[in-house]
């Protein structure tokens, strides 16, 4: 036993200064018996700190992607057309922006023909398997 105190007191001994500054905090707060109850709890409205975005984009070249993942990592949901780029642009596109909602955790999906939603982590997408609805309608991807 005498290890276990010998020790036991050295933590004790060298957190004196502590137990000090813990009974000042403790003397400071007001107790929960109070009549300060209702200054104590405060609602905080979460409403007005979150605000959820979504972008249209249109880019024609591959130069206005960089624009797109600066939203992304923004975390704003994208809406993506590509109707007028051509398909080797639009791959390069798809592609990066992919990997850039990968990357933050994000998700990518097809919409209709050559648009696409990308919707960072914390946005859910819910409705009908659009991309099997898509490719049974002969729209391939």
């Amino acid at each position: 036993m005498g290890f276990f105190d010998d020790l036991k007191n050295a933590f004790i001994n060298s957190n004196d200064s502590d137990d000090d500054d813990n009974e000042n905090y403790m003397a400071e707060q007001p107790s929960h018996d109070s009549d300060d109850d209702g200054k104590r709890n405060r609602v905080v409205n979460i409403n007005t700190t979150a605000q959820l975005q979504v972008i249209l984009v249109k880019p024609e070249v591959f130069a206005d992607t960089k624009e797109i993942a600066n939203h992304l990592i923004s975390k704003k949901t994208v809406v993506l057309n590509l109707e007028s780029t051509t398909p080797d642009i639009t791959r390069r596109i798809i592609d990066f922006l992919g990997g850039v909602a990968y990357a933050n955790g994000g998700n990518i999906k097809p919409i209709a023909n050559n648009t696409f939603i990308i919707t960072p982590y914390n946005v859910g997408f819910v409705g009908e398997d659009l991309m099997g609805e898509l490719e049974n309608n002969g729209v391939c991807f």
